[in-house]
């Protein structure tokens, strides 16, 4: 895919500002050392089509090589499903870790518990591109008060659906969660075979809108310190919205109370449901269907009519670890690799969003399939509690195993929401 004009000539202009960062140097690294030149090792995230996303690397670190003599880079590229394991370990044994890592979002307040990301609130405060950073994006690298990395890539959930369908039965694009119900039994009752609105018991980020919609939240407070609230009277209104579509006149519980997010795509791209809610990091998958060429996206409406539901914002960081021995061009590397220039690039190789809002704003003019999710973005975004429990609590499966307690009829929404609140609050006891 070629650059489209507005969208080149806007990477050329800020190409300049990203090469013409220096690094800072700071003695804030544990190694307490802060040398000039040698090879930093870098971890980066392995893609299903990893060679685009390597290219558009390669050319950031030959730019950096070439700006600092003596320098080089060693990149491997690891898999996202043993970053856990990868990373702590790399936490606890600092001769043998990388200097540079890619990290996903929800991730940043357990690393930081852990004691093995840098503290980098200066050089990000002092990073001139940094203040076109979207505030969410900023958020997903802050633990109290303090900056831990650069946003690489932000990805957000919107609603695809087939226009074919929609056309051929003269249904209107559902305008609130109301009409997405209606809509989708509508079209389940028209067409048997297919899910009206695919949906996943185990689909965490496809059902939060749902949640915060109707005006809850999944804990209340604030650096590190929360307490859940699934199980107010708001939160419940949204799971009941959520797990209301589960059944015989839309998605039967049988086959979709085990479903995840790749399976809703999965199932909408293969032409097995009329709708779906996918990320626009699902856009290629989706295009490699049966349904190319027959379906379009639009925000995932909220409960006004006309309203968007606040979406989860994903995505990806690039940080720094404490115990490198390279900390000034650790950060330099950081900087360049999370530029506006290489997030850019990174768009036009992967198709990931952006974090910068006018290099975002310009992805959008250059591929319309961005509009919806973009505004999605700026309707308002939400973000996982900051918290090192999240990844407690992610891990043991506390709301997917709340939504299927739910659809199974083995507990209603006020009992399956008390238990994930008491499971919640245990983890974040724990994590102090």
């Amino acid at each position: 895919m070629k650059l489209a004009p507005r969208l080149a000539v806007f990477l050329a202009a800020v190409t300049l500002g990203a090469a013409a960062c220096a690094p800072q140097t700071s003695g804030n690294s544990s190694s307490g050392k802060d040398e000039k030149t040698g090879t930093l090792r870098v971890w980066l995230f392995q893609e299903v089509n990893n060679k685009p996303k390597e290219r558009a690397v390669d050319t950031v670190l030959a730019d950096f090589e070439r700006a600092h003599q003596g320098t080089e880079v060693d990149v491997e590229y690891i898999p996202v499903e043993t970053r856990a394991q990868r990373i702590k370990a790399a936490f606890n044994d600092p001769s043998s870790a990388p200097d540079v890592i890619e990290y996903g979002n929800t991730d940043t307040a357990g690393y930081v518990e852990d004691g093995g990301l840098a503290d980098v609130t200066a050089e990000f405060d002092a990073w001139d591109e940094a203040k076109d950073t979207d505030p969410t994006a900023r958020r997903s690298v802050t633990v109290g008060g303090k900056v831990y990395g650069a946003p690489y890539f932000v990805g957000v959930r919107a609603l695809y659906y087939r226009t074919d369908l929609f056309d051929e039965h003269g249904l209107d694009v559902p305008r609130s969660l109301a009409e997405l119900a209606s809509t989708a039994r509508e079209l389940r009752a028209a067409e048997p075979g297919l899910y009206g609105l695919a949906v996943g018991g185990a689909y965490t980020y496809g059902a939060l809108p749902f949640l915060w919609a109707h005006g809850g939240e999944l804990a209340t407070g604030e650096d590190g310190t929360y307490t859940a609230a699934v199980g107010s009277a708001a939160a419940r209104k949204g799971i009941e919205a959520y797990t209301a579509l589960f059944g015989d006149d839309n998605c039967p519980t049988a086959k979709c109370a085990g479903m995840g997010g790749n399976d809703t795509v999965t199932a909408f791209a293969a032409g097995k449901a009329a709708m779906a809610i996918g990320g626009d990091f699902s856009h290629q998958a989706v295009e490699a269907g049966k349904v190319k060429g027959k379906y379009a996206v639009v925000p995932l409406p909220g409960v006004e009519p006309g309203s968007i539901a606040p979406a989860f914002a994903g995505g990806n960081n690039i940080g720094v670890l404490k115990s490198t021995a390279h900390r000034s061009l650790a950060v330099d590397l950081m900087k360049r690799l999370a530029s506006k220039k290489a997030q850019g690039e990174l768009f036009e190789a992967m198709g990931f969003l952006p974090t910068f809002t006018d290099v975002r704003e310009r992805a959008a003019e250059a591929e319309p399939f961005v509009k919806p999710f973009v505004d999605t973005l700026e309707a308002g975004t939400r973000f996982v509690p900051a918290s090192p429990a999240w990844a407690q609590i992610d891990s043991s499966l506390v709301l997917p195993t709340m939504f299927q307690e739910i659809v199974s009829g083995k507990k209603d929404v006020a009992a399956a929401a008390a238990d994930a609140a008491r499971k919640m609050d245990d983890a974040f006891g724990s994590a102090g």
